[in-house]
């Protein structure tokens, strides 16, 4: 495994995050999700990133009973606030309120006194940005957290919030989570260059962009069985998620990767987590993982070093299909 730092900060983070966002509490029970996490400390991931809203709170149960037995330490953990956690009205977004009671649920669920990194999920366009930034800088100041971010957010909706916390002598943000792979830049036009000027960096999700680079769906063929695109049943949607990306033209494209990955004997999934990790910006790629296995196949994509070659080659294959446009990187309105 390799390591870098995150942003400008002092901390370093390892290149592969292993995330919960959809397998914890809901595709993977919780002994097998104790597997996966330990497969990931054994293959050198010292990075965990989950969400209060994740299977509705159980993914950060889930994880921190996970961790439990693991040195404090010797992890970082992440965890996101914004998108519902109930039905009331303050159950929900970045108000003063609701950033304090959620944020110490998933302390208590996550078994621990503090989290690494503490991220706004999404921008609330209701709440004051000053009210959001100043409950965030008293949880930094409290030591519950040891540094705080953003995730999908624009680049004047960053620019806006450093500012201001530059005004009021807050601590800055140092990390954007956003959804980042070779079928998916709109990051790249405006807000990693802004990041790279801030000292942020980025750790991005979705870097096999929900499976489809790793080639397992086939053009002109039903997608596999038990595959996110058959998970109907799904808490975040897995099927409706993925169905704009199996079209013929994408899958046709993902197939001319494959020679590529053979060439540099590496899986497809390999070679999609170095194609993202070849960003300077991105700090770490989060991968989920339904089993050991996959884990540790995961964790072999750090320190996958391409050449500009097979970055230019793997982007001409992927030339008009990717998605860039730097307005699908705005957050909704949570009340939407």
């Amino acid at each position: 495994m390799e390591y870098r730092k995150l942003g400008n900060s002092g901390m370093y983070v390892s290149e592969i995050t292993y995330g919960n966002w959809i397998t914890h509490g809901s595709q993977v029970d919780s002994e097998s999700a104790k597997k996966c996490v330990r497969a990931a400390l054994d293959a050198g991931i010292t990075t965990f990133d989950t969400a209060d809203s994740y299977a509705f709170g159980r993914a950060e149960t889930v994880l921190g009973k996970s961790l439990k037995s693991v040195k404090r330490e010797s992890y970082e953990l992440i965890t996101k606030i914004y998108w519902p956690t109930g039905e009331g009205k303050n159950d929900r977004g970045l108000s003063r309120k609701h950033i304090f009671e959620s944020f110490h649920a998933s302390l208590d669920r996550l078994q621990t006194d503090h989290v690494d990194v503490l991220i706004c999920h999404r921008y609330d366009h209701e709440t004051p940005l000053e009210e959001t930034l100043s409950a965030f800088d008293d949880i930094l100041r409290q030591g519950k957290a040891h540094y705080i971010g953003v995730s999908e957010w624009n680049a004047r909706e960053i620019s806006q919030a450093l500012a201001i916390q530059d005004a009021k002598g807050y601590t800055r943000f140092v990390t954007n989570q956003a959804q980042y792979s070779a079928l998916y830049r709109v990051i790249e036009k405006e807000v990693v260059p802004l990041a790279e000027k801030e000292g942020i960096g980025h750790i991005v999700f979705s870097p096999l962009c929900q499976g489809v680079l790793t080639g397992k769906y086939q053009p002109g063929k039903k997608p596999p069985a038990n595959s996110r695109a058959t998970d109907k049943n799904s808490l975040v949607g897995g099927a409706e998620f993925i169905t704009g990306w199996l079209r013929e033209d994408v899958l046709t494209a993902v197939q001319k990767l494959k020679p590529i990955a053979a060439d540099l004997d590496i899986s497809m999934a390999q070679l999609a987590l170095a194609w993202v990790l070849s960003n300077t910006n991105v700090s770490s790629a989060i991968m989920g993982a339904t089993s050991p296995a996959q884990v540790k196949d995961n964790a072999k994509g750090a320190g996958v070093k391409l050449t500009s070659d097979v970055v230019s080659e793997m982007n001409k294959i992927l030339n008009g299909l990717a998605e860039t446009d730097p307005k699908k990187n705005q957050s909704p309105n949570p009340r939407a």
